[in-house]
């Protein structure tokens, strides 16, 4: 079986460090689903803050999570040594739609990938609003360009 681009390392733009903890670990000796999904937010807003200066409690505009799925390939456990990827897939107007994946370090095929969309609001008014330049720069820089048709 071939694995998906969507599961390769050479699929993103940007890596992290992601520490596994004891508690990662459920009663099947593996990291729980949930985890992987916070992995995912951990590295979005990691670059989001590092990057493109976001803000996150004082700034005028914050992101929220309006879609978001996961595929599994394979188990990690604690202590494994991880690595959160990100790519940007489609750059909109107020809206974001990352590639994500968790890989075992230095490895090139991801343990779990998948995407998910933040929509950039006013943090008053909790209305969509276009992204602050810096933002934008920021992710432009880790856009991936268009899959031809």
């Amino acid at each position: 079986m071939t694995a998906s681009p969507l599961s390769q390392r050479t699929h993103y733009r940007w890596f992290t460090p992601i520490t596994t903890r004891w508690m990662d670990n459920d009663v099947y000796g593996h990291a729980n689903n949930v985890n992987y999904y916070s992995w995912f937010d951990t590295t979005a807003n990691r670059y989001l803050i590092e990057a493109c200066g976001l803000d996150i409690h004082r700034g005028e505009q914050i992101g929220y999570i309006v879609h978001s799925e996961c595929f599994y390939t394979s188990a990690v456990a604690f202590p494994d040594e991880l690595e959160g990827a990100l790519c940007v897939n489609k750059l909109g107007n107020s809206s974001v739609e990352y590639g994500v994946a968790i890989f075992r370090r230095g490895e090139t095929t991801a343990a779990a990938h998948g995407r998910f969309t933040h929509v950039f609001v006013n943090r008053q008014s909790e209305r969509p609003m276009p992204m602050a330049p810096a933002l934008r720069q920021g992710l432009e820089k880790i856009q991936r360009e268009a899959e031809p048709s």
